[in-house]
């Protein structure tokens, strides 16, 4: 084990070195010697010492005002550093095997071909992958966009470090550079002044886009076009886009007043700008390669014979981007000038056809090898990105949609739509959506929620085809929620036909998905809408906050099946969009086996997910992360489309079944029905406090007088991470387990979660959590904040996490968590001395925060804790 991570160990120790060092300038040695003194007693704590763990406290306690900001900023860069070297470390040329493991499509490339599968049928699943990244900035990053950009230079030290052929001076030269680093970012503060703006969440979506995946797409497609060609004899398509991105960043309206159809606007003008700057750096690089003059026929017509055509083509597009930038840059000024669409690039088209003409009579002059270097680069680039670099997704509430038939409806005197029922609903919206004349009155005055709800639709309109995605309706249960959207769009003069895409996210919701689409498919109109094509959104956050993950689990496997059956039976093709996010308890974990583990024919080469917040760092913030994230996406999907999963048997189906009942009623026992609920969690955890934080541009609550049921998905899981309970990553589950194993069913859960890839997925996914939670520390909360009445519920919820704990162990047959997931393992195991005396502070923190008014000192290193938990939990929600 030693050996596996001795790499990894000697840069954690090399970064915690130099920041010891710069504390050290900018403090003085003992303050040091009582932040390494705190560290070692914590990891003594953690092996069982009481004494090791009361001296700690004491030193904890004994902490003067002055020292707190800089006491929690040490252990939080600390946090910040291990993350760094672990994320080097996956990408290092000394990565382990069992951490780096092979290229995944180059595995399932010899597994598929040495199948029954044949090479065209693999061939052809591969050119029509259609793998759709959504970028979403909930709960966005916790870290600074200024710290995340200096952590990447460290990632470049590091590896720089690794080449063998550096010289001593080189070498001194990249220390000192890391020294550099470390001090910028000690001395930068690591919390936000001021809470981002939706259009400052757009950008930092931008920013990974322009410092990683700008390259890693074209790095990507090189790499599999390799392993294809060496496995078939064959080249992949020059156009192939197996994944591309869309983001919900400046379009997800849903609970969050500061999306606007301005802000709308704003970051869809952002988007073309920062594709067109991008390109600009292309074509001037490629002016500078291309300066050949055998050109084919056609190019040389097209250039009256040029001595150097192809740069004559490629100075023509230099104008173009430099006035189309022009141009966008007046629009984000606030002016609507009038252009020239010839005069700038306007459609997609005016990009890469000169860029393919350029390509063809490259390959017919012999020179391929030259265009196949940048020059495929870029086609790649346009095939992935397009000229909009991502589309845009809207979301919205169902209700916010209703309530504006329903004031129209009042104000044309016809009664209120919303107290209609379904059928009367489903019959005026289809009345209307055949109707030659115009429904909205050009007088009406609506309210302004409403009228916000109508210029988003118009702006919609006036956007082209391709720089919008899905318009996602939120808590969708019946069809004349989709209905709704179809209508205003219509009335708004929306010219092309938009995905209109229910997300169904309640327990109740995704148990009559199935029914409500089979309404929807059986409305001649709504069919010829959709062209047979039809995408649902399944909802992870809150059908898991509704009925607790085991539940909702099989809630959302069961819904999938049952879409992909009338799907079929309707002869539509289905898209299922996967809401994930970054933690268990929102569906999260890894991508590959998440994928793996769905129903059968529910991927089919097509596939929507949402990577979020954090998670986008971690799987893409760096060009080489980046190409394994593709690569493990596209292994994935062609996996569960060409060799997919088992169906269940029938007494898997029962055993689930019964573990779904069984758990929801634990987990709604403890959430919905124990009266002292609500009550220990505010008490217990920061959930409070976590709203002066700020994290995202997105209110913590859908309503600002409301309780749990009114609580995101986020900061209800946030809260939870924060005192390490972790309980809506588990509560329920481990107590449906245990039932099962009473009455006898161990084979019968073992041979699920040895054959089954569903349940195999969700044990592991325990396990990771059950190895996150930390009773101990949840209880010194309880000490600290909880008044002793409340105390018996802790002890239940501890009792019950200890429970499954015990039977997830023993459903593995194993003495210890993640025994068969040593890298996991060795994660958690590295963080925990460092995140356990964050958690002590926190706890005192937060008990001195709520008896008295609180210092700036006290504040601020309150939110350090909380930030630096949430660095070292690698997840904020």
């Amino acid at each position: 084990m030693a050996d596996m991570y001795a790499s990894l160990r000697s840069n954690v120790g090399t970064l915690g070195q130099i920041l010891g060092d710069t504390i050290r300038t900018n403090l003085d040695d003992a303050f040091l010697d009582k932040i390494e003194q705190i560290r070692q007693l914590a990891k003594s704590s953690r092996q069982g010492d009481e004494t090791s763990r009361d001296e700690m406290l004491k030193l904890l306690a004994a902490l003067p005002d002055n020292e707190l900001v800089p006491f929690a900023k040490a252990f939080n860069q600390f946090l910040n550093l291990a993350n760094i070297a672990e994320q080097f470390h996956t990408i290092s040329r000394n990565c382990d095997e069992l951490v780096c493991v092979p290229d995944p499509v180059e595995q399932l490339l010899g597994r598929v071909l040495s199948s029954n599968i044949d090479q065209e049928k693999m061939l052809d699943c591969l050119q029509n992958l259609d793998i759709d990244l959504v970028l979403t900035a909930h709960p966005t990053e916790i870290s600074r966009r200024t710290l995340i950009q200096k952590y990447s230079s460290v990632i470049d030290s590091l590896a720089a470090l690794e080449n063998p052929q550096l010289s001593q001076r080189e070498k001194k030269q990249q220390h000192l550079r890391l020294r550099q680093l470390i001090a910028q970012i000690w001395h930068t503060n690591e919390i936000r002044h001021e809470r981002p703006t939706p259009v400052d969440e757009a950008r930092w979506g931008l920013s990974t886009i322009e410092v990683s995946l700008w390259q890693a797409i074209p790095d990507f497609l090189r790499q599999l076009n390799e392993q294809v060609e060496e496995r078939t004899g064959k080249q992949l398509p020059i156009d192939i886009s197996p994944v591309r991105f869309s983001s919900w960043m400046g379009g997800d309206r849903d609970g969050n007043p500061f999306v606007t159809a301005l802000v709308t606007q704003e970051v869809l003008d952002r988007n073309r700008h920062t594709a067109a700057r991008l390109y600009l750096k292309d074509i001037v690089l490629l002016v500078n390669d291309l300066s050949m003059e055998v050109a084919n026929d056609e190019l040389s017509a097209l250039t009256n014979n040029s001595l150097e055509p192809y740069r004559d083509v490629l100075k023509g597009l230099r104008i173009k981007l430099r006035n189309t930038l022009d141009y966008l840059n007046e629009r984000l000024e606030g002016h609507n000038p009038e252009v020239d669409h010839s005069s700038i690039i306007w459609h997609e088209s005016d990009l890469k056809e000169p860029l393919m003409m350029l390509y063809k009579s490259l390959s017919d002059t012999g020179m391929s090898l030259i265009g196949n270097g940048l020059l495929l680069d870029m086609l790649r680039r346009i095939a992935c990105f397009g000229i909009h670099m991502l589309r845009l997704d809207i979301r919205q509430d169902a209700e916010r949609h209703s309530d504006v038939i329903a004031e129209l409806t009042r104000y044309l005197g016809m009664g209120d739509f919303n107290h209609w029922d379904e059928n009367e609903k489903q019959a005026f919206l289809l009345r209307e959506l055949t109707s030659k004349r115009p429904l909205i009155p050009t007088n009406w005055q609506p309210s302004a929620n409403v009228a916000e709800v109508i210029s988003t639709c118009r702006l919609i309109a006036t956007q082209p085809a391709r720089a919008l995605g899905s318009y996602v309706i939120s808590m969708a249960s019946k069809p004349s929620d989709v209905l709704t959207v179809l209508l205003l769009l219509k009335e708004t003069g929306c010219p092309h036909p938009m995905r209109v895409v229910p997300l169904f996210e309640t327990l109740d919701d995704l148990n009559n998905a199935a029914t409500c689409m089979s309404a929807l498919f059986a409305i001649d109109w709504y069919r010829g809408y959709t062209k047979g094509h039809q995408e649902i959104m399944i909802g992870y956050s809150d059908s898991a906050k509704d009925a607790g993950v085991m539940a909702a689990a099989w809630a959302q496997y069961h819904a999938q099946e049952q879409l992909v059956e009338i799907s079929r039976q309707a002869n539509v093709k289905l898209t299922l969009f996967h809401g994930r996010g970054g933690t268990i308890g929102r569906g999260g974990g890894p991508a590959h086996e998440a994928i793996l583990s769905q129903p059968p024919g529910s991927v089919d080469g097509r596939i929507r997910v949402t990577e979020q917040g954090e998670m986008i760092r971690f799987k893409f913030g760096l060009p080489k992360l980046a190409v394994q994230s593709l690569a493990l996406y596209t292994s994935a999907v062609m996996e569960a489309t060409l060799l997919p999963p088992p169906e269940p048997k029938p007494e898997w189906r029962a055993c689930m079944q019964q573990l779904a009942e069984e758990s929801v009623k634990a987990y709604r026992a403890i959430v919905r029905e124990e009266p002292d609920f609500v009550a220990y969690f505010r008490a217990a955890t920061p959930e409070v406090e976590l709203g002066k934080l700020p994290l995202g541009s997105r209110p913590a609550k859908r309503k600002v007088d409301g309780g749990i049921e009114s609580l995101r998905a986020i900061p209800w899981i946030f809260a939870w991470s924060q005192n390490r309970l972790m309980l809506p990553a588990w509560l329920g589950a481990g107590e449906a387990l245990q039932a099962a194993i009473d009455r006898g069913d161990m084979a019968l859960l073992q041979e699920m979660e040895q054959e089954w890839p569903f349940f195999k997925t969700r044990i592991s996914m325990l396990e990771m959590v059950y190895s996150k939670a930390e009773p101990n520390l949840a209880k010194y909360y309880e000490t600290c904040l909880v008044p002793k009445n409340l105390h018996h519920l802790g002890e239940a919820l501890r009792e019950r996490l200890a429970t499954g704990i015990k039977a997830v162990l023993e459903l593995t047959q194993s003495d210890t968590l993640m025994s068969h997931t040593p890298w996991n393992k060795e994660s958690i195991t590295l963080r925990n001395p460092y995140i356990d005396p964050l958690n002590f502070m926190q706890a005192e923190l937060l008990a001195r925060t709520r008896k008295e008014d609180a210092s700036a000192n006290v504040e601020l290193a309150l939110m350090l804790t909380i930030a630096g938990v949430a660095a070292g939990m690698r997840n904020t929600g």
